[in-house]
C-alpha cells in the first residue's frame, strides 16, 4: 500500500486538478492573484497527505501533516468562495461542484485524522 491507495489522496488529487483547470479560465487579473493562491492551496492538500504518509511511522508527524491538509482544504474553500463572491468565477455550476467536492474532502480528512489519532492512542 502507498499514499495513492488512500481515498483522501485520490479525492485531493482530483480536486487539485479540477481547480487548476478552473483557475486557468479566470479573468487575467485573477490569474496571478486569487488564481495562484487557490492553485497552491489545493495542491498543498495532497502534498501534505503524501508527506504525512511518508512519516506515518511517527504518528505525531502523520497527524501534524493531516492537520495541515485540513487547513489547506479550508483555505481552498475560502478562495473558492472569494472567487464566487467577486464574480471572478462566473460558472455557478462549476463553483457548486468544486465547493461540494472540497467540503466532502474536508469531512473525509477530519474522519481520517480521527482514525489516525484513535489508532495512535490505542498503541500507547
Amino acid at each position: 500500500m502507498n499514499y495513492k491507495d488512500l481515498e483522501v489522496w485520490q479525492v485531493a488529487k482530483e480536486l487539485s486538478v479540477n481547480i487548476h483547470k478552473m483557475s486557468l479560465n479566470l479573468p487575467k487579473f485573477e490569474m496571478y492573484e486569487e488564481g495562484s493562491q487557490i492553485r497552491r492551496s489545493s495542491k498543498s492538500i495532497r502534498s501534505n497527505i503524501v508527506e504525512g504518509y511518508g512519516r506515518r511511522r511517527y504518528k505525531n508527524e502523520f497527524i501534524r501533516f493531516i492537520t495541515f491538509s485540513i487547513a489547506s482544504t479550508d483555505e481552498t474553500i475560502d478562495h473558492l468562495e472569494t472567487l464566487n463572491e467577486t464574480e471572478s468565477l462566473t460558472n455557478k455550476e462549476l463553483f457548486n461542484s468544486l465547493l461540494e467536492r472540497a467540503n466532502l474532502l474536508d469531512k473525509k480528512l477530519i474522519r481520517f485524522l480521527e482514525a489516525v489519532e484513535s489508532q495512535h492512542l490505542s498503541e500507547k
